[in-house]
């Protein structure tokens, strides 16, 4: 039987170093972020709606994803938020359903489902359990600088549009603290990774 397991946490706070260390145990990661940029690139129903909802301008002329002006649209713009949340968030879901079933079938014993924005999408009702990957605020909004080669000021507006540090681990199951070194990290990994498992 495959166990769940949500990772998620603030932009910046080091969810893909946390799933690097839980591949490298044995554990499959569903990135959910990767899935919807190939679902609304890929799946025919998706682009529709995306394009009834937003206007063409939200493919090139190549068909790919316009992300910047798909970006202007939602940002900051509740309705519009919830808007392309409708369209890609079940259907993210359903692929994550498929990577499930076929995690049971090659006997994974764990399938982490990676994303930014799980308690906010209701995703956690598909999981056995969620962990929460926590750092100074500081430390966050530098590492996506240093990462995205955007201003501080724009993180800090993205770190507003999520749920709050607090909220969010008063809702985990698990909380991992990315701030040490990445030995600590892996060791943080590894005793939760055995707490899923039931292995302690």
């Amino acid at each position: 039987m495959t166990q769940t397991l949500g990772v998620t946490g603030g932009i910046g706070s080091g969810k893909t170093a946390v799933c690097r260390f839980f591949e490298a145990l044995g554990a499959r990661v569903f990135y959910a972020d990767v899935e919807a940029k190939l679902l609304m690139e890929k799946d025919p129903e998706a682009r529709a709606e995306i394009e009834a909802a937003f206007g063409s301008e939200s493919y090139d002329a190549e068909g790919r994803l316009n992300r910047a002006y798909l970006a202007r649209q939602v940002f900051g713009l509740e309705e519009n938020v919830a808007r392309i949340n409708a369209i890609v968030h079940p259907r993210v879901y359903r692929a994550f359903e498929r990577a499930k079933e076929q995690a049971e079938r090659d006997g994974v014993a764990l399938l982490i489902h990676e994303a930014a924005l799980i308690f906010e999408a209701g995703g956690d009702r598909h999981l056995d359990a969620v962990a929460v990957v926590d750092a100074p605020e500081e430390d966050r909004i530098q590492r996506v600088v240093a990462r995205d080669g955007v201003a501080p000021e724009q993180v800090r507006a993205r770190i507003r549009h999520q749920l709050p540090p607090d909220e969010l681990r008063r809702r985990a199951d698990y909380v991992i603290e990315n701030n040490g070194t990445m030995e600590d990290l892996r060791e943080q990994v590894e005793r939760v990774f055995r707490a899923v498992l039931n292995d302690e």
